[in-house]
This record gives structure tokens, sequence and C-alpha cells, in this order.
């Protein structure tokens, strides 16, 4: 089974294509209308536009460095997943994602890495709280901010997860506890990207890892802009053979012409090249 992730509406009813992830709400804080007929996801904890508009939102680390984009490792600024305000907004879309379609995608769920977050708020809940590992105290963060979420959407909830199957590493790292998720998560999506899949004995890696480690179903998400079609071919065939579904990011016309040839390689009939 196939689906996409895209930023554009005409390609929700790509016949292709049995489920399509429409984003809502991206990192840079751009956010649009809900698409009827998609699955509308939206970008949890990642925000560029509110940390420019307020950096204090950003988490801090012990050495009081914030999480965002002008730093090492981080693509996107962040925002402190403690910040109550902020959550509401964020459940606020929620309400309004589901008016149009009941299953929604959860994107960047989690604390940015293990450094953070120390901020003020956070030592004092952590203090406050029954836990002594700060690590525990963060998965109990995330894991009640995605029962709140479960409580609003009445279809299918679809979570992201940083392609790290090793055991402990997203606990440390985000706070995501896979276990106490599932209670909640229909369908996790692991994003296996590169810019170029010449070689692919990562993907399985990587890929074998989830399966080994997660009970709840999961889908492989393949980036697909300006990739080499025969490489997003073999990317395809590989992944396919452990997700869901295997989901193609932000170049429909590219997943739509690797269906189309692979279903031609399996017909030994004629392929298709990209649109």
């Amino acid at each position: 089974m196939y689906g996409a992730v895209t930023r554009n509406e005409e390609e929700v009813s790509w016949e292709e294509f049995e489920t399509v992830f429409f984003e809502m709400k991206d990192v840079t804080g751009r956010a649009t209308t809900p698409v009827d007929g998609a699955v509308n996801m939206i970008s949890c904890f990642g925000d560029n536009a509110a940390v420019e508009g307020d950096s204090s939102l950003a988490p801090v680390s012990a050495d009081g460095e914030r999480a965002t984009r002008d730093r090492t490792y981080f693509d996107w600024d962040y925002v402190c997943p403690t910040n109550d305000t902020y959550r509401e907004g964020v459940l606020e879309m929620i309400d309004d994602a589901v008016e149009a379609n009941e299953d929604v995608r959860l994107d960047d769920v989690g604390f940015p890495r293990e450094e953070y977050c120390h901020c003020e708020r956070c030592n004092e809940r952590f203090a406050a709280s029954e836990f002594e590992d700060r690590t525990e105290f963060q998965q109990q963060v995330i894991t009640d901010f995605v029962a709140e979420a479960r409580n609003q959407i009445p279809g299918t909830l679809y979570l992201t997860l940083y392609p790290d199957p090793y055991p402990g590493h997203l606990e440390r790292r985000s706070g995501i506890d896979v276990d106490a998720l599932a209670e909640y998560v229909d369908e996790f999506v692991i994003p296996i990207y590169d810019m170029a899949y010449e070689t692919t004995y990562w993907i399985e890696g990587i890929a074998s890892g989830f399966e080994d480690r997660l009970d709840t179903p999961f889908s492989i998400e393949l980036y697909a802009i300006n990739i080499n079609m025969d490489n997003l071919v073999h990317a395809t065939e590989v992944a396919q053979e452990y997700g869901e579904r295997v989901l193609f990011g932000y170049q429909s016309g590219n997943g739509r012409a690797v269906i189309r040839r692979m279903e031609a390689k399996e017909q030994d009939g004629v392929e298709f090249g990209p649109e």
C-alpha cells in the first residue's frame, strides 16, 4: 500500500495513494485550513514563527542554550512541550483538523534532544513530580499530551517517530515512551530520509529495528524530491517489506511514477517515467 505527504491540496485525490497526509501546520509555523479527504498533519512542537516571536518558548539546555535552528543539530526551532498555552493552541488545531477528517497525524512530538529542557517551568515541575529521573518525567509529559490529543481524535491517530529504533534512545532523546504511547496511537510513521538512496542496507536496518521494537503498526516515509527514479524504486522495494505502507514525501508525482513503474515490472509491461 502506498501514500503521500503533501502541501498541495489537489494531490489528495490521486487514486494511486491509499492515504494522503496533508501538511496543515509545518515547522515554519505556517498553518492552513485542514482538507477533507486527507489525514491532516500537525507539527506539534516545531515552530519557527512562534519561537521567533517569543524566544522564551524554546527549550533550554542546562547550559542555557535554546533549541533553535541557529545551533548545531537543529533544522528548525522547537517549543518546550510543557508550555501550557502553546499546547492548548495545538489541541485547538487538532479540533479544527477533525472537523475535516477524523484521522489526524501528529508530527514533531517530543523534546528536541537529550540535553533539553531545563527551563524554569520544567525544573519546577520535575522537582514537584513523583520522578527522580528527568527522562521519566519527560516521558510522562509527552504521554499526557498524546493522551489529551487522543481524546479529541475520533479516528486513526498517527504519530511520527524519530528514526532511531535502538532501545532507550527515543525515551532519552525525545521523551517518547513507545510502549506507553501504544495505548493511544494507532499507527506510527517512520521518516527514513535520504537525498539519494544510492544504498539501502541502512533502510533495512532501521526498518527491521522498528519491526522488532514496535507492536503497533507503522509505515515508512521516504523522501521523494529529486531522487533518481531507480534508486527510489529500490528504496521502496526495501521499505515495503516492513511497513504497513510506504509514503512518498513532498513530491507526489515521483511517488506516483514509482508505483506505476513497480506495477509495470510486476506485469512485465511498459515502465512509466516521472511526470
